[in-house]
């Protein structure tokens, strides 16, 4: 009985002691952990929303950029830190991906998930003076001729292409290139015939005509190339593209991850974040916690599709 009582006391302290803490933070900056290098897009978005949480949470958000293994390093390295809120992550799909290729340990479920900030279909891209007009142009020559149409492949393996060769039961010849800022001039110069990017990776050759879309990957046209039909329009079945967003040590806790989620939800409300995510033709998709979480687990079930 003694032990008991004794075990009861110390379970009800700790209790206590995790709502007097939580009832007090913030108390000091936040460290936000970004797995990829400064510059690109993620890091963009990242810093963005932490300039625009501030004042919300009256502290300073911190970027560390810890890169490496596609974002394995970064998301690893977060998903171990103290659960004290003082050190978030952004988190990215490799989250669901990495793992189910034996490239990452942890999974999203070292993460509690606290918002999805970001979500951009992949879009398909070629010279504007392409013979290929449509989706269905292209999928036409992969049959006719297999392998030999050359695709500028942003990763490897490419998740984009996966999905649409998996569907169509077509082949391409992947070229691999260090992200969008290789690939892209790669079509530009005829080196290669096609790729996929976001939108906002390729809204300027778009907007100056030097590249061609055919078509989004996305459930509805979206609005930073509305004429640019979805592959459904187009009778293809394929969705897929990436998304971001916050997550927390698996035992931060669960005060926090709400005060953090509505300061999140208010920082994304802001005229600075919205006009921020407009210029670079990025689509701000705010899921709250189990939303998110539930999505990712959605994800990483379709993604181990094309995995296994």
């Amino acid at each position: 009985m003694k032990r008991l009582l004794k075990t009861a006391l110390i379970t009800a302290g700790l209790i206590m002691s995790a709502s007097s803490f939580a009832a007090d933070y913030p108390s000091k900056n936040i460290r936000l952990i970004v797995p990829f290098g400064a510059g690109g897009g993620t890091d963009a978005v990242g810093r963005t929303l932490a300039n625009s949480s501030k004042d919300i949470l009256g502290t300073s958000i911190s970027v560390m950029n810890r890169t490496g293994g596609a974002g394995a390093v970064g998301m690893s390295f977060g998903a171990n830190q103290r659960a004290d809120g003082y050190t978030l992550t952004v988190v990215t799909r490799e989250i669901a991906s990495l793992p189910q290729m034996g490239l990452m340990q942890n999974t999203a479920d070292d993460f509690k998930l606290i918002r999805m900030v970001n979500l951009d279909p992949a879009v398909i891209l070629v010279p504007a003076d392409s013979p290929f007009n449509t989706v269905n142009d292209l999928v036409a020559e992969a049959k006719s001729n297999p392998g030999k149409v050359k695709f500028a492949s942003t990763a490897a393996p490419n998740f984009y292409l996966m999905a649409l060769e998996k569907s169509q039961s077509i082949k391409l010849n992947a070229v691999p290139y260090n992200g969008s800022a290789e690939a892209i001039p790669s079509v530009l110069g005829h080196h290669t015939q096609v790729t996929m990017v976001t939108p906002g990776e390729a809204i300027a050759q778009l907007r100056s005509g030097q590249l061609k879309a055919l078509g989004v990957m996305s459930s509805e046209r979206i609005s930073y190339i509305p004429d640019v039909p979805t592959l459904k329009e187009q009778g293809l079945d394929v969705v897929t593209g990436t998304w971001r967003g916050i997550g927390a040590p698996k035992d931060t806790p669960d005060e926090i991850i709400e005060l953090l989620g509505k300061a999140f939800d208010q920082a994304m409300a802001t005229a600075e974040f919205k006009d921020f995510m407009a210029k670079g033709a990025m689509t701000i998709h705010p899921l709250k916690a189990q939303e998110f979480t539930d999505f990712v687990k959605e994800d990483t079930k379709l993604l181990g599709k094309l995995i296994n």
